[in-house]
């Protein structure tokens, strides 16, 4: 076998091997998740993110003011995404798309606890400034306990995977915590 050759198929067999390696991973990280306290971090994050998803779905309709509105849009999109990718990295979940597979409503109340139900209900019951308020203050206090849960995760995590993922969700939540508090500070 020539050089050319023998490294052509180095490479291919390196590629292949890789390749093959990914849906082996995906399991392992999958079926690992309570070796390093992975699998609390992700229900922690999907139950606080789902209940956020909910609330800004909410407020996309009901919000009054133009920055809570606004705000409202942007965390749905947020929350649909990390909701497919939290989806993703399940159990026998399916193989990962490059198209988004968002959390329906139903699938998002599945995980709700009894006080973040009514939290829910609470704020479906309020309209104009004091829905706003609400929802404000009911994302201030959800993105805070999130910040928590993917510090906490960043401190004792070991797999690299799930810990990109926190270290991703941490970013964003910092900002949304800065954008909550402009918001209420303008409201007063």
């Amino acid at each position: 076998m020539n050089r050319r050759q023998m490294i052509s198929t180095l490479g291919v067999a390196a590629a292949g091997g890789a390749a093959l390696a990914m849906p082996a991973r995906a399991e392992k990280v999958a079926t690992g998740m309570g070796t390093d306290n992975a699998k609390a971090w992700m229900t922690d994050t999907v139950k606080i993110g789902s209940l956020s998803l909910l609330a800004s779905r909410q407020a996309v309709d009901k919000a009054h003011g133009k920055m809570t509105k606004q705000f409202a849009g942007w965390e749905v999109a947020e929350q649909e995404t990390v909701g497919d990718i939290m989806k993703s990295m399940m159990p026998k979940a399916p193989q990962p798309r490059g198209a988004l597979n968002p959390p329906t409503d139903a699938e998002a109340m599945k995980v709700l606890d009894d006080d973040a139900k009514a939290k829910l209900t609470d704020l479906k019951g309020k309209s104009g400034a004091d829905f706003d308020k609400a929802f404000v203050s009911l994302e201030l206090d959800g993105h805070k306990k999130l910040l928590t849960v993917q510090e906490d995760y960043l401190k004792l995590g070991t797999d690299p995977l799930t810990l990109d993922v926190a270290k991703l969700v941490r970013g964003m939540v910092k900002e949304h915590i800065d954008h909550l508090d402009a918001i209420m500070a303008q409201m007063g």
